[in-house]
Parts: structure tokens; sequence; C-alpha cells
């Protein structure tokens, strides 16, 4: 299907998702946190920009995405949502935001609605959240869910390895989706799980499952644009395709830079006035 079709150049709405999956349109996603570089991969054509918590570590350098807080994750948000114009653009509620207090989750939710001007949010976990979420749903903002690997939890996990190989915890993954689509989410982002359960899941909810290192039986797909260019050379899990090395294209151009500077061959004349 060309990008550049009528339908394709629509805004992208959470109610257009779940059509795109009702028709078998895989949805694309990827994560963005400033103007410059939300308003490249929109105009690219992705589907939706997810400002994600991930942020912590590739904008932030923090190990683990818990450090970032509600006020930059807005200041992320915001900035994004200056320069898009057809994805639909999703901020993740950070660590400690709505988890155990669903009158502090829907106030932390509203803060990124009104201040960021996003038109949706993500939460962690399952049904240990459910009042949280449906605080938030009741209030008219849309909530995305995300089970598998958490990396909010990852101090409880004490590692990023694949969840719920074991069956008790695919149930449970399972069951989440399930109510997670119950109480009213438009879509799931469901994170380094084995492929077959992904896809089970898919199969059985009517809501968009969006994977990271969860196979290709989901709706759609998500990466981190860091990740995926290759300005972040640290991360290679198995789940990772490189598109670019953009480290390296930069690495060059600011040795050529040094260089020329050093050299006086920087500014010519064509380069001043």
């Amino acid at each position: 299907m060309s990008t550049n079709t009528v339908d394709n150049a629509r805004k992208v709405t959470t109610r257009r998702l779940i059509e795109m999956k009702q028709r078998g349109e895989k949805i694309s996603m990827l994560t963005a946190y400033d103007y410059s570089s939300a308003r490249i991969i929109d105009e690219a054509g992705i589907d939706v920009i997810l400002v994600g918590d991930s942020a912590s570590n590739v904008m932030a350098g923090n190990v683990t995405t818990l450090p970032v807080t509600l006020d930059q994750m807005i200041y992320h948000g915001k900035s994004v949502m200056k320069a898009v114009k057809r994805a639909l653009v999703i901020v993740d509620l950070p660590f400690g935001t709505y988890q155990g207090n669903s009158k502090e989750a829907l106030a932390s939710a509203i803060r990124i609605m009104k201040e960021s001007h996003a038109e949706a949010v993500k939460l962690e976990g399952g049904a240990e959240i459910r009042e949280s979420i449906e605080r938030i749903l009741c209030a008219g903002i849309p909530v995305c869910g995300h089970l598998g690997l958490t990396p909010q939890s990852i101090n409880k996990f004490g590692t990023y390895a694949v969840r719920a190989r074991e069956e008790a915890e695919a149930a449970k993954l399972v069951a989440d989706a399930r109510m997670l689509e119950e109480i009213g989410c438009f879509a799931i982002v469901i994170e380094k799980v084995p492929a077959d359960l992904a896809a089970r899941v898919a199969g059985e909810v009517s809501i968009p499952i969006i994977g990271i290192g969860a196979g290709g039986g989901c709706d759609g797909q998500v990466l981190v644009m860091h990740d995926m260019l290759g300005i972040n050379r640290g991360f290679s899990p198995r789940f990772l395709r490189r598109y670019a090395d953009l480290a390296g294209v930069m690495d060059a151009a600011v040795k050529q830079y040094v260089a020329d500077v050093k050299s006086g061959d920087f500014p010519n004349d064509s380069e001043q006035y």
C-alpha cells in the first residue's frame, strides 16, 4: 500500500488503529523525544510516535527508565507534539506516577494531556493497576497498555530476559490483555515474550497488539528510534534490526569538521560574509 494514498494522509487516531487491525494493515510505531526527530519520522509516514520513558536511557543517560520524571516526560511530549501532523502521539506515564494511587494516576495523565497536548498515555502492568487505568479512562483519556517485560519493574524482575515462558505467567498475560481490552484500552504494547504467545493474544483480542521482541504475529511493531538508527551502539538484542549507522555517520562528520577547523579550511570564502 502506498504511503501517499489519501487514506494514509489522514490523521491517525485511536479508532483508526483498530480499523487498521480489522483490515490486516500492520501498524508502525517508533519512539521520539524531540521536535526535529519527530518531524522527520512523522513526515516519513510512521503511524504512531511513542514518547517513551526510554528517554531516561537515550536522552538522559540513565541505566534504567525509573529516574525520568513527569515534568521531563511532559517536556519531551510537548516538543514532539509541536512537530507532528499525522501520527498518533502516546506519552508514557513514568514510574511512580500511577502505581498504587489511582487519584495520582489520573492527575498525572491529566497533566500530560493538558501540558503536552499528547493524544494518549501508556501505562505498564495488568490487573495490579486496573483501578488507575479505569480512572484515567473515565476522564476520557485514551490508554495504551503494556504487558510482558515492563522495564519500570526491572528491580522486581532482576533481569531483562524474555518474559512469560512459564505457563502461569503466560496465562496471566493473556488474562491481563483481555482485561485491558474489556475496560477500554485502545491498544497494548507487548514486550519481549515468546512469539507464539504474542500471536495468540493478538488473535484473541480486538484491539491492536504492538510488539517489541514479540514476533511477527503482532498487529504492529515498535522500536526505540536511537536503537534502530544505530545512534545507540551499546544495545543489541536479538529483536533489534538496525536500519542505519548514524553513530558512524556522525562520528565521521564531526571528525571532518574538527579537521577542517584546525586546518583553516572551514570556513572558506563562500561560507563567510
